[in-house]
């Protein structure tokens, strides 16, 4: 079964529903790893702020922060390889990854929110 993990830079949530401003590409991923999930690949996200330790004991997440600094995240392992390094995966790419139908992820996100004054 293929393990697919996402390393997010430091912040205060990776749903990107927090703070005073939606991050669409935060919530995309949500969305699209809730989708790897039901299709029965295992998924993991680390936050640097919450779960440093995470980052600490992955050799290939440190020598991508060795490397590139905090510029390396957010880092895609795929089964422990590093595959996407500074940027989110497309749905193309988790199409790619998991070897299901793109069709099936989300480009966009599927809900716009609207924050009232």
């Amino acid at each position: 079964m293929k393990k697919i993990a996402i390393f997010d830079p430091a912040m205060c949530c990776s749903t990107g529903v927090c703070g005073p401003s939606v991050d669409p590409e935060l919530t995309k991923v949500a969305i699209n790893l809730g989708i790897l999930e039901k299709e029965n690949i295992e998924v993991a996200r680390y936050n640097l702020s919450t779960e440093p330790q995470e980052f600490v004991e992955n050799s290939v997440v440190r020598q991508q922060l060795d490397e590139h600094g905090e510029q390396a995240l957010p880092l895609v392992l795929v089964d422990g390889e590093a595959v996407k390094v500074g940027d989110y995966p497309t749905a193309e790419e988790f199409s790619e990854w998991s070897g299901i139908e793109k069709k099936k992820f989300s480009a966009e996100p599927k809900s716009q929110f609207t924050i009232l004054e």
